[in-house]
C-alpha cells in the first residue's frame, strides 16, 4: 500500500465511542470532512448523537447512531456487533468513551476509593477499550490496514487532579497501545493516543476552577477541536505510531 493510500481514509469507517461528548463528536466531523463514515456512539444522549447524525450526513458522508453502555463487556460486544451488521467493520477505531470516577483530587486520601470504584473505573476506562480493539483487529489485519487511537489524560503520566483509579486507568493505555503498535507496525495497523489536559466544552470538564487555568503555561483551557485535530493528525498519517501526543497547553514538559 502506497504512502497516499495509507493516508486516504475517504472510503474507511471510524467507529468513535463517547461520540456525543466534545472531543468525540469534533473528532467525528474532522473525519468526516475526509468523507469517512462514522459509526457514532453514545451511551444515553440520543438527541445529541441524532443531531451529530444529521450534521455528517448533510455533508454527503454516511452516519449511524448505535447506543451501548461501555461499562460492561457485553456492552462493547452489542455495539461491535450492530456496527458490523448496519455499516460493515470499522477500519478506524476510536477508543474516546471513559468516566472521571469519584473526584478527590491531587490531596485526597486513598481510603476513599473502594476497590469496586477502582474497578469499575478500568473497566470503562481500559478493559471495554481493549476489547472493542480485539474485536476490531482482525479485519484490519486482513485488510491491511487500520488506525487504532486511544483518549488518554495528561493525569496517566502525572497524577492529575482526578484520583489514583483514573490516572492508573489512563496510564494502562499506554502500556496497552505500545504493545499493540509494535506487534502490528508491519501490519499497515498503527497505534497511537493522545492525552488532554483540561479541555472544555466537554461533559467531563464543564467548570474547571481559576487555579487549575493558572497553571495551564497557555493561560487558557484546551478546546475538544484542537485534540480532534491531533486524532485526524494520527489517523491520517500511517508513518505515525507508537506515539502518545500530550495536548495541556505546555503543562507538561514532554510526553510519556
Amino acid at each position: 500500500m502506497t504512502s497516499s493510500q495509507q493516508s486516504d481514509i475517504s472510503n474507511k469507517l471510524a467507529l468513535i465511542t463517547g461520540c456525543t461528548g466534545g472531543i468525540g463528536s469534533a473528532t467525528a466531523l474532522a473525519l468526516a470532512r475526509h468523507g469517512c463514515s462514522i459509526a457514532v456512539h453514545y451511551h444515553s444522549a440520543q438527541d445529541s448523537a441524532n443531531e451529530l447524525v444529521s450534521s455528517i450526513q448533510s455533508m454527503g458522508v454516511r452516519a449511524t447512531a448505535f447506543q451501548a453502555d461501555l461499562s460492561t463487556y457485553d456492552g462493547v460486544r452489542k455495539l461491535y456487533a450492530e456496527v458490523v451488521g448496519k455499516m460493515g467493520h470499522p477500519n478506524v477505531l476510536i477508543n474516546n468513551a471513559g468516566i472521571l470516577g469519584k473526584v478527590i483530587g491531587p490531596e485526597g486520601d486513598i481510603q476513599d476509593i473502594s476497590i469496586d470504584l477502582f474497578e469499575h473505573t478500568w473497566r470503562t476506562n481500559t478493559g471495554t477499550g481493549f476489547l472493542l480493539t480485539q474485536l476490531c483487529l482482525p479485519n484490519m489485519l486482513k485488510e491491511h490496514f487500520g488506525r487504532i487511537v486511544f483518549t488518554s489524560s495528561v493525569a496517566a503520566g502525572v497524577g492529575g487532579v482526578i484520583g489514583p483509579h483514573y490516572a492508573s486507568s489512563k496510564a494502562a493505555l499506554h502500556g496497552l497501545l505500545h504493545w499493540i503498535s509494535s506487534r502490528h507496525a508491519k501490519d499497515g495497523i498503527t497505534c497511537n493516543g493522545v492525552a488532554p489536559a483540561i479541555i472544555i466544552e466537554t461533559g467531563m470538564m464543564q467548570n474547571p476552577s481559576e487555579e487549575l487555568r493558572k497553571r495551564i503555561p497557555v493561560g487558557r483551557f484546551g478546546l475538544p477541536a484542537e485534540v480532534a485535530s491531533i486524532i485526524e493528525l494520527l489517523v491520517t498519517n500511517g508513518y505515525m505510531t507508537n506515539k502518545i501526543i500530550v495536548a495541556d497547553g505546555g503543562w507538561t514538559a514532554t510526553g510519556f
